[in-house]
């Protein structure tokens, strides 16, 4: 079976695409064009045709990711399922399973069986665990497994995958040179591939055998996330030497993965400046053709622990504002611990307000669902304002928890309520489209 990258390179206008322009309300040839360029992706495993479609990269409204998975100290499946219902109910795009303790075949496929979005994850994550317990030491992994491995996650329905190729001895020189980082090395799957590749002073075997990996990926047209294991972990590592070693490694092997027929994404950071955000995209974008940007985050400090799932919101609002296509959610555990329900329904509403924040920014046409809240709130029009906001349950249950006494207000104003002095005043002004629906204004 082609891939969608190659379907589209010869002028075939797949099901999957056609969804994407329905959602997005774009024209279909125009979604066939860029993914034909390889600067959209369409995560489609074919071994699990049911899934949720989801188009990524130019053009497209932003997309959010939550990651869910055990830890060698909580185990709970059950746990997870519900962290994945909840994932889709809170309307994440797509979900991570990044699971690293217990039965982790098992793990997988009951998160796979759960929800309808697509679902990607680390393959180091699960081949390093297991080394760990069969042999005492994740050094001793064997990477013929590691394929073998990446192969049965592939049949079981993955359909996106953070791979982390771009790991190389170059890289790993960097980070000696520079006199190693402030924040030190925080991939999992990242720092234990260099641990792999130091112990057996080898090369990085997911970057040797790179077409490897490319054609298990085309085989399922799965999607391939050039990992970003030396992402920095500190705003003071930011776009040090070794993240732009692995920045520039990545970017070539996605052309190198379009130019074989695979679908390509690039992983950035981390832990970015404000004022660096702007220029990480750009550089990512120039150096790969646009290839779809998946950020992880970005936090643009390291002192918010806590309340990161805000941190990471300023920098996702950014991110998306300046070309970032996929966004990773943060939740409040971040750094502190395996988040648990609540983390993810929380981190889940702050990047996706973000996102929009950012989407806004970028295309003025999609302010148009701003202007109606504004004008439904101006003539207190309650519960269409209610049904145009992003967390109308939210909403409705504050409402309801501190019911004013004149019901066409609010308890912050009460009796002094601005916008009802403001309509009395300028009714009869209200012209054009600034009157929203004709005769509402003043009605609950």
């Amino acid at each position: 079976m082609k891939t969608q990258l190659e379907l589209a390179r010869e002028g075939v206008i797949t099901a999957q695409m056609e969804q994407v322009a329905r959602d997005e309300g774009k024209d279909a040839e125009l979604i066939r064009e860029l993914v034909a360029l390889g600067e959209i992706v369409i995560p489609v495993n074919h071994n699990r045709p049911n899934q949720k479609v989801v188009g990524i990269g130019t053009g497209l409204r932003t997309k959010v990711n939550a990651s869910i998975g055990t830890s060698s100290d909580i185990k709970d499946i059950e746990l997870e399922k519900r962290k994945a219902r909840i994932a889709e109910e809170e309307q994440a795009d797509t979900l991570m399973e990044l699971s690293t303790g217990g039965d982790l075949d098992l793990v997988r496929r009951e998160v796979l069986a759960t929800v309808n979005l697509p679902v990607g994850n680390v393959p180091l994550y699960q081949a390093f665990s297991e080394a760990s317990r069969k042999y005492h030491n994740p050094n001793k992994l064997d990477p013929e497994y590691l394929f073998e491995l990446i192969e049965r996650q592939l049949e079981d329905g993955i359909s996106f995958m953070a791979i982390h190729c771009g790991i190389n001895r170059y890289s790993i020189e960097r980070l000696r040179r520079q006199g190693y980082r402030y924040g030190g090395l925080v991939s999992k799957g990242g720092t234990f591939m260099v641990s792999w590749m130091e112990y057996h002073d080898r090369e990085n075997p997911l970057y040797e055998q790179f077409d490897r990996v490319c054609e298990l990926m085309k085989k399922y047209d799965a999607v391939l996330s050039l990992g970003n294991g030396i992402r920095a972990g500190a705003i003071h590592d930011s776009h040090d030497r070794a993240q732009m070693a692995e920045m520039i490694t990545n970017c070539e092997l996605a052309e190198i993965g379009r130019e074989m027929g695979c679908q390509m994404m690039v992983e950035g950071p981390g832990h970015v400046p404000l004022d660096e955000i702007e220029g990480n995209i750009m550089l990512e974008k120039r150096m790969s053709g646009n290839a779809p940007y998946y950020v992880l985050g970005p936090l643009p400090a390291d002192s918010g622990a806590g309340y990161d799932h805000i941190t990471a919101a300023i920098g996702a609002a950014n991110s998306a504002r300046y070309g970032a296509d996929l966004i990773c959610y943060i939740t409040p555990a971040e750094h502190l611990a395996l988040p648990n329900e609540q983390d993810v329904r929380e981190g889940i509403r702050a990047t996706r307000l973000a996102a929009r924040i950012g989407d806004i920014a970028r295309d003025p046409s999609m302010r148009e669902r701003e202007k109606q809240v504004a004008i439904a709130r101006r003539d207190t029009r309650w519960e269409k304002q209610m049904e145009l906001l992003m967390f109308p349950e939210e909403a409705r249950r504050i409402r309801r928890d501190r019911t004013p006494e004149n019901q066409r207000t609010c308890t912050m104003c009460g009796d002094f309520c601005a916008m009802e002095r403001g309509i009395s005043l300028f009714a009869r002004d209200i012209r054009g489209d600034k009157r929203g629906c004709s005769g509402c204004s003043g009605k609950k």
